[in-house]
């Protein structure tokens, strides 16, 4: 059978963009359709802009630092106009350099809705029809917001970037890593915050020593946290929101914002009339090689709800290429991704939490906590923490959890060591960086428990 392309790709985002440009470089026909903006979450509503905000957000605890070591600061308030006019422009440049890099490597682009006919076929908005050998489907995820009255007026990640003006309070809804970072970023960009989570503690699935510091430390740095709590009426007013909680309060705020989990976003694609399988939250149920129920379809990235990491979508792109392409039947290894939350303090993590190591097998906790020299001279009361957990029996280190400024950077490098297989010896044959927050992790000589 001859069809119009070697692949066809539905959607533009970092996962389904790397699979095109790896796979027309290898000589494939490729084409690619994109309803929204191309860069994906991840440039356009997620990682990239939160990032830049997050920096944004920093600047006022740097300039009380900076008048604690004698420097002498005159700064007005923060102009989210200006940052937010920058920040648009960044985001189209970034749009720019992933057409260019597609059109670099000779995959047609279509800017419409594409979806899925029959195992071979593409059916675009524009009433085109495409054939290809394999189409793979990367339309990633998108936020939910619960069945409640005037919810449907409330925000969610996709809408804060765009905000004529910043809220003077907000109350942000969930405690998973993208409440949690927008709570720190608002508060420190001097809006009035309020996170309402129901569970006992934010960032569930992470280590509970790692995620209690970070919440001591973001109520402690303003941010009005209550837990066990959540929402039960909401009603949109003249100057803001009324809502009820669980707690009874009733309170006004300016507004409402939702991070309360994400869906696959297939609604609509055509998946399920050409017999593709979906799981219970609409997620593409696929094997190790990201090939779904149909075997000329495939898929990748938070669409299948395996790990919704932007660099995980990624590898699995790439995985994708070997397989179908290259002759390489290659699984995707989603064993000890390291990744970073960027709340502040921010958490850099890979592997097991001690919860989980303790329910697999016997181990040794080495942790400490302590306030960084940097902000500790200039009289902040911030605190660290640095824990590894060890295998009694292999002596490996099983998992690597860091609360501290720059977490991010520091868990990158920590998680080749772990990858690798390193035991906590090779972390004590490694001589210590003096002075710096991370020396502690090749320093602690004593677990602090046993489990």
């Amino acid at each position: 059978m001859t069809f119009d392309y070697d692949l066809f790709v539905i959607g533009g985002g970092s996962g389904g963009v790397r699979a095109a440009r790896v796979a027309a470089q290898g000589g494939a026909r490729v084409a690619l359709a994109e309803e929204d903006r191309y860069g994906g979450t991840c440039v356009q509503r997620g990682c990239v802009p939160k990032k830049l905000m997050v920096f944004a957000s920093e600047y006022p605890g740097h300039m009380e630092d900076a008048q604690a070591y004698g420097w002498t600061v005159h700064a007005g308030g923060f102009d989210w106009p200006t940052f937010r006019g920058k920040l648009h422009a960044e985001l189209d440049r970034l749009e720019g350099v992933y057409r260019n890099i597609l059109g670099n490597a000779g995959v047609q682009t279509y800017d419409a809705r594409a979806t899925v006919a029959d195992a071979h076929t593409v059916a675009l908005s524009t009433g085109e029809h495409f054939t290809a050998k394999h189409i793979l489907v990367a339309t990633g995820g998108w936020p939910v917001k619960p069945d409640l009255p005037g919810a449907e007026e409330a925000l969610t990640s996709n809408e804060i970037f765009h905000l004529e003006d910043l809220p003077r309070s907000i109350l942000i809804i969930g405690g998973g890593y993208i409440a949690s970072e927008f709570a720190c970023i608002l508060n420190g960009l001097g809006v009035q915050v309020t996170q309402y989570y129901r569970g006992a503690q934010i960032l569930r699935g992470f280590d509970e020593e790692a995620r209690g510091l970070i919440a001591d430390e973001m109520m402690r740095n303003g941010v009005d946290l209550h837990l066990g709590c959540n929402i039960v009426e909401m009603e949109k007013r003249d100057g803001g929101f009324r809502v009820k909680a669980t707690n009874g309060d009733e309170r006004m705020f300016d507004q409402v914002m939702f991070a309360t989990g994400r869906s696959p976003n297939t609604a609509g694609l055509g998946l399920e009339e050409a017999g593709v399988e979906l799981g219970r939250n609409g997620e593409i149920v696929v094997d190790d090689y990201s090939q779904t129920s149909v075997p000329s379809i495939y898929a990748i990235g938070d669409v299948t709800d395996r790990v919704n990491l932007t660099p995980v979508a990624i590898r699995e792109g790439m995985a994708f290429v070997d397989t179908v392409f290259n002759g390489n039947p290659t699984p995707v290894d989603h064993a000890l991704i390291p990744t970073a939350i960027f709340t502040q303090p921010e958490f850099g993590t890979i592997g097991l939490s001690e919860e989980e190591a303790r329910d697999q097998e016997p181990v040794d906790i080495y942790a400490t906590s302590f306030k960084p020299m940097q902000q500790s001279f200039a009289g902040r009361a911030d605190r660290v923490l640095m824990k590894l957990i060890v295998s009694k029996e292999t002596r490996k280190v099983l998992g690597c959890h860091i609360v501290a400024p720059g977490a991010g950077e520091m868990i990158q490098l920590a998680g080749i060591a772990v990858k690798m297989g390193a035991t906590k010896e090779d972390f004590d044959r490694t001589v210590a960086v003096h002075p710096t927050m991370s020396e502690e992790l090749v320093t602690m000589r004593e677990p602090v428990r046993s489990a």
